[in-house]
Formats: structure tokens, sequence, C-alpha cells
């Protein structure tokens, strides 16, 4: 219905189109748009209502919500109010709000506004509120009208207007239709009709709506399918110069030939030349009229790199196996003129229409510069930039090399590992410049005092390597101490200044029993360890039961248990209260925070386990952010612990880098920690040793409301002249001074010494190690500030700590 109807009992020639074809497709559309905006209406009518109930539950529920913070705030503001100050004060909420009716019950008194009748919609609260010392909880009821009661005329208002607003649209809609489709949609009927009768009949393009576009489209159309015509006459006539653009583009193939760099041959099935390109001319000296129809084995004479014997060129590969042959390489090229040059040569078979191999076409370059380059990487890839001795990575190479000889007919190779010693101070003093030129000048000077079987490379930094071929461990020691006599007799001058350096070495034989290579340089670096340890400059000799080897492989095994419990987080925090002389009864506000760490099976292991390796081998500094990171999260978690500060120790590796300062500033903002909670513990010597960075330290973090304590002062003999330079906030008396002063005068003398001159300095002191009474009253008689020690308490776990901790303990 309403679409194009043909009566079949008449022809087209004879039936006018507007008899033929009845146009109901304004008809129909009105049909689907009106029933379509019914449907839409009525959805949308729903949603609305919905949303109407939801919008005015929700006003109701905070008009409630409102009423019932009035109330508690009106109570709040008079806890003691009268029933009738309170009746009135709801009258008022009930005649100037929504609210219906509204109830508090509060006690055994009740106020009531408003009217409470059936269907209202009641909301319930309740709240507390203190009164006459006591807490009381108040009721506070309020009914609303009935949601439906409010929306009843809404809705029949909102059906009723939908209802004629939908008829009225769709009424105008199909006069619009009417007007707007019938009209164009028969204009375009006719034209198609006469089209198809072969008239030449252009569709209705002056109108600017779809019809006009529709019309557009069909008559460009029109003119495509003219067009395709017009080229297919002239594809024919293109066909017929299809010879002349072969010949065209062979002309361009010979050119092309005739400029590119490589050589190109081609030859006949049986390898004789039939054409060579002017590079290839160039390259095997040849012109094309005297190669033409030589066999390529006399016009491409090649001999392998490697060891000079001649080889066949990949053109006859390529005839035997019918395939590309690609990327012959190590072939040296001995041209009819000049010098050898290293070539790269592929040959691919030329085939004809049946595909039988008719020739070979090859193509080959002069790659000497790439082979030069490749040399120079290769070189690069093995040597240090720096000193131009081997890498370790080649040394690794050939160190792995030498343990795998040695496990199969035991070759006698013993394996040197060199740490300068002062090296850093160059550094430090004239920079890295001067650094490297040392670097460069101790290479040579090494170099100079092995033999051409051995093998010396850089390791990294100032650390060097050797392996001695064909020498005993005896020899091995003897060759290694003129290496290190060799360092210490070079004088290096930079900028005026002279500086002398030494070296450390640990020397270990290598057998089949030694293990890898990370064993080996491990067992190597164990021993120049020892060599330090020992003094500096001096060369320790592995031997089987080495004790001092030994203890430094086991120091190095706890640097990997240290990192792997810094990885899991199985170190803990416990701490020791640090009390007042004078008032070590009261309640402790000054604890010191001490580390543990769990092993492998969760046992509790003391700090001199492990504490000495993570020195040795510089881990201090990151056992000491995780100490920081954890007390001041502690901190920010127990605000409200009692705790007034926490006294942290920091080593001399910390203090000595300079990122470390940012780090520690960085934690007090992470953690939202007060800076003057925390009292810094910095030893003696790691101050003295790191005077400058330690004052910078100090004053950097003073600043921010942190304080500091020299600890274990009285240990060096420096103490007193270096402490006008340390702007500390306490002195930590040295313990085995403390220990004992009760039955020693001179250990007596020295705590009264440290004591005095802190006060003086307006210092406070704190004695460490205090274990009994008698020590503490000594103390107290020579008016030292604080102390701390077994004798009061000892560690617990930080966490145990509790708003008022007692001396001895505290409990939760």
């Amino acid at each position: 219905m309403g679409g194009p109807e043909v009566k079949p009992e008449r022809s087209d020639d004879a039936l006018p189109l507007e008899q033929g074809v009845r146009i109901g497709l304004p008809l129909k559309i009105t049909g689907i748009v009106f029933w379509g905006l019914m449907v839409i209406g009525l959805l949308l009518a729903v949603e609305t209502m919905h949303w109407l109930r939801t919008d005015m539950q929700a006003n109701q529920s905070a008009a409630a919500e409102q009423t019932t913070l009035m109330v508690r705030t009106l109570m709040n503001h008079n806890p003691n109010i009268r029933t009738n100050d309170l009746q009135y004060q709801m009258d008022l909420i009930v005649d100037n709000t929504d609210v219906v009716a509204i109830t508090v019950h509060y006690g055994l008194e009740k106020a009531a506004a408003g009217q409470v009748r059936t269907g209202l919609t009641q909301y319930s609260s309740s709240f507390p509120i203190t009164r006459a010392g006591t807490t009381e909880t108040i009721y506070v009821s309020i009914w609303m009208q009935p949601i439906d009661e409010i929306l009843a005329p809404q809705k029949k208002r909102l059906m009723i207007e939908m209802g004629m607003l939908v008829f009225l649209f769709g009424t105008v809609l199909q006069w619009i239709l009417q007007r707007l489709l019938t009209s164009p949609i028969t204009q375009m009927v006719n034209a198609a009709r006469e089209s198809s009768k072969g008239a030449l009949s252009n569709f209705d393009e002056t109108r600017n709506d779809e019809f006009g576009y529709l019309s557009r489209f069909i008559n460009h159309a029109l003119d495509k399918l003219t067009q395709r015509q017009n080229e297919a006459v002239e594809a024919l006539k293109r066909a017929r110069t299809s010879e002349q653009a072969l010949f065209a583009e062979k002309e361009r193939a010979e050119v092309t030939l005739h400029s590119i760099a490589e050589g190109v041959i081609t030859t006949d099935e049986v390898g004789c030349v039939q054409y060579m390109n002017p590079a290839a001319e160039s390259l095997t000296g040849f012109p094309q009229s005297q190669a033409q129809g030589q066999p390529i084995s006399r016009i491409l004479p090649l001999k392998n790199e490697h060891d000079g014997q001649p080889a066949e060129s990949s053109v006859y590969t390529c005839l035997r196996t019918h395939r590309v042959a690609r990327a012959f390489t190590g072939r040296l090229l001995t041209p009819r003129l000049g010098d050898e040059i290293a070539i790269e040569e592929n040959a691919a078979p030329i085939r004809d229409s049946d595909g039988h191999t008719i020739g070979v076409v090859l193509a080959f370059a002069d790659v000497s510069q790439n082979r030069e380059l490749t040399r120079k990487l290769s070189y690069q890839a093995s040597h240090d930039t720096l000193t131009g001795l081997f890498n370790r990575r080649e040394f690794e190479l050939r160190l792995r090399a030498a343990l795998q000889a040695a496990g199969e007919n035991n070759p006698l190779v013993t394996l040197c590992y060199l740490d300068l010693d002062q090296f850093k101070l160059v550094n430090d003093t004239c920079g890295h410049v001067a650094g490297d030129e040392l670097l460069r000048q101790l290479a040579q000077t090494l170099k100079k005092e092995l033999r051409d079987s051995d093998t010396l490379a850089r390791l990294g930094g100032d650390e060097f390597g050797v392996l001695l071929q064909g020498c005993t461990l005896n020899d091995a020691g003897k060759l290694a101490s003129k290496l290190r006599q060799a360092v210490r007799e070079h004088h290096f001058t930079w900028e005026g200044k002279t500086f002398e350096v030494g070296v450390s070495i640990g020397v270990v034989p290598l057998s089949a029993d030694t293990g890898g290579v990370t064993e080996a340089l491990s067992a190597a670096d164990v021993a120049c360890y020892a060599a330090k340890d020992g003094g500096r400059d001096r060369v320790h000799v592995y031997e089987a039961d080495d004790g001092e080897l030994r203890r430094k492989r086991s120091d190095m095994q706890w640097v990997n248990r240290i990192r792997l419990a810094l990885k899991e987080d199985r170190f803990r925090l416990y701490q020791q209260p640090i009390v007042s002389v004078k008032s070590a009864h009261l309640a402790v506000s000054h604890h010191e925070v001490l580390i543990r760490m769990l092993d492998e099976q969760g046992h509790l292991l003391a700090p001199g386990q492990f504490m000495n390796a993570a020195e040795q081998f510089g881990l201090m500094t990151d056992i000491d952010a995780w100490v920081i990171r954890r007390a001041l999260e502690w901190l920010n978690m127990n605000a409200d612990a009692g705790v007034r500060r926490l006294a942290i120790n920091l080593s001399g590796q910390s203090l000595s880098l300079r990122p470390f300062l940012d780090s520690v500033i960085e934690l007090f903002a992470t953690y939202q920690a007060r800076p003057g909670q925390i009292c810094f513990e910095i030893t003696e010597t790691a101050a003295i040793a790191n005077l400058d960075n330690a004052t910078r330290f100090i004053t950097a973090l003073k600043s921010m409301g942190c304080e500091f304590a020299l600890d274990d002062f009285g240990r060096g003999m420096s103490s007193f002249a270096y402490l006008k330079n340390l702007p500390v906030n306490y002195l930590k008396i040295d313990g085995s001074y403390v220990r004992d002063l009760v039955h020693d005068p001179v250990d007596r003398a020295m705590v009264e010494a440290v004591n005095q001159i802190g006060h003086a300095m307006g210092v406070r002191t704190i004695a460490e190690f205090v274990e009994d009474r008698e020590t503490l009253q000594a103390l107290a008689r020579m008016g030292v500030d604080y102390a701390q020690g077994y004798g009061i308490a000892k560690p617990e776990p930080l966490e145990n700590l509790c708003a008022e901790p007692a001396i001895s303990r505290c409990e939760n």
C-alpha cells in the first residue's frame, strides 16, 4: 500500500503515469511518525512522572533532614528549652515549610505541631543531646503530604497536553508531506519513464532539497556511464602504443643499471658473462667488450678472506640450485688492476616463461669500508674507551674460557683483582677530567709490567682485572707485588698538585673447583677487600685455609641477605627510652629508635650480626632511609601515643651523600611529620670524617625544627676540637666511660669533663650504658641531664609504646 502500482492490463505507452502510480508515501510516513510520537510521548510521560516522583521524594527527604537539623540546632543551642517554647518554634516550621506535622520526644516530654492524619508520609530520625550533664536521645517524627496526592493533578494535565500536542503535530505533518513529497516524486517517476524509453531526459536539478540532490546524483551517474564508454575507446588506442612503451622501459632499465653503484653482471646458463654495468667494469677492471662471453671465474676471481684459498662465485651455486644465493661474505676480489677489495655478492636465477633457468644476474659491491667499520665496532665492544684496555665484557669472556680450560687440562691461570686506593681524592680535588687522565696513565703503567700472554682489563670505575697465564700462585703473588709497587711509584701531577695513589690487589688461583665467572670474580673481590682491610696498598693472596677470606665471603653473603631483607621488609624497629636523670620516675617522652632484622626463618637478629657488613659494603644509606621512613610513618599513625621525640641514628655513609638530605626532607613532606619530633644521632667519628657534609646536613634540618645528638662522644681524640663546629643539641657520652664510672676514677673524670664542656656550650648531655641505680645516682650528682641503658629499660618493639609509657616498660 502506498508503493508504485502499475495496472497489468494496459501498456506503459497507453497509461498515463498519474493513473498508474498512486503516491501514498506521505500518509505512511505520517502514520509511522504519529504512532512513533505517541509511543515516545507515553514513554516520556512515564519517565517524567518517575522523575517527578524521584525528585519529590528527594525534596521531601531533604526537607525532613533540614527540619531535623533545625530542631537539633535549636536544642543544641538551648538544651533546657521549655516545651512551650519548643512548641512555638515547631509551629513556625510547619507554617513556613512543606511539613504537615512534627513531633519531638525527649525524655518524658513531647512537643507536637500540625495535625497527623491517615495516609501521610512519615520520616523519623534521632540524635543525642547533653542535658544536665547526661546524654539522652531526641526522637523526631515528621509527616508530609503523600507524593501520589501531589502528583495526581500533574499526571492528568500532562497526559491531556501530550495527546493534544501529538494529534496536532500528526495532522500538520501529513499536510506538509502531501505538499512536499507527492509532486517531486511524480516528476521523478515521469523522468525515469522517459529515460527507460531511450529519450535523453534529465532529472530536475533545480530543487534545493533531497529530491534535487537525488536528481543530481542520477544525472551524474548517467554522465559517468557515458564517460566510461569514452574511456574504453581511449584504452583501445593506448593498447596500440604498448610496444613503444615497452621499448622505452627497456631503455630506462639500462640507464638505471648504468647509474647504480653496485656492480651488476648477467651470465648465460653456463656462467659466461653477457652484460656488465659500468660499476662492474670499474670493480673488475674488465670492459664489457672484453668480458662478454668469458667465464665469470675469470672476470671475477675470488678468494676466501680468512685463508686466502680460491673461492667459487655464487653464480655457479645459483646455477646448480636454481635458487637465489644471498649475501656471500668473506670474499676478496683481485681486480685486473689495483689492490684486493672485500666484496659482498648476491646471485639470482633468470627464468624463461616456462620457468627454466636461462642465466644468472649477479650483484656485488665493495664492502671494504663496512668491513673496517665492523672491525672498529668489534674493537669498541671489547675495549674500554677511556684506557684502551679490554672492558669487563671481554674480560669475563676470557675468564670463562680460562675456567673451561682449567677444567679440561688444568693449566696454571691466576686471577688478580685491583682496586685503586685514594683515587676518589683525585676526583674530588681536581675533577673527573684529572681522574680520567690518571686512569689512562695507570693503565699504561700496569700494561708495561705484564707479559703479552696476560690479559689486563678495566672492570669499571677504578677497578682492574688481570688474567695471568702459565703462572704459579707464588709467581702471581710476586707479579702482583710488582704491579702494586709500580702504581705506588707513579706520581700524578695535575695543575701543580702531585698525587700518589695505591692499589689493593686480591690474587686467586683458578681451577676446576673455582666454579663460574661470578664465583671467580667474587672470590677475587673478597680477597681484594681483605687487602683493603689489612691497611690498603697491599696484596692478599688466596690460601685454602684463609680465615680472613672466609670472613669476607661471609660478609659478602650478608650483603645479599640484607638486600633481600630490605626488599621483603623484614626489618623491625625497637625503642629504648631516654629519661631525665633528675626525674627518672616520670613518664618518658624521648626514645632512641633501634633496628633489628628477621632472618629467612623469622628469627630476630641483633644489629651486631649484620651492621658491619652493611657498613663495609655501602648498604647503610638504604637502611637509614628505611628507618627514617618507618619512624615517620609510625609517628603519623600514632599521633596520640604521647611520644614527644624519636632519636634516629645516621651513618657516615648517609652524611656523605648530598641527595640523602633531599630524600629526608621529602619524607617529612610525605608523612606530614613534625620535624620537632625527630632527633638525629650522628657518631662523633662519622661527623668528623664528613665535617662539611655533617654541618650542612645539621644546619638544613635544624632550620626545619629537627634536633641533633653527637653519639659516642669522647671516643676520639679530637672530640673537643670539633665540637664547637657542630651545632648539636645533645652530647651522648660514650658508654665505655659510663659503664664503670662508679669504680673507675678516670672514667668518672671523663664523664664529668664531657658534661661540663657540653653545659658550657649550651648542649644537654646523655649518658649511655647506664646499667644500675648506683651509676644513675652518680650521674645525677654530676649534673648529667639524661640517661639511657638496661638499668633503666631494655629495648622493646616500637609499636609497644603507649600514651603514657612507664620507665621500664609500656603496657597496652
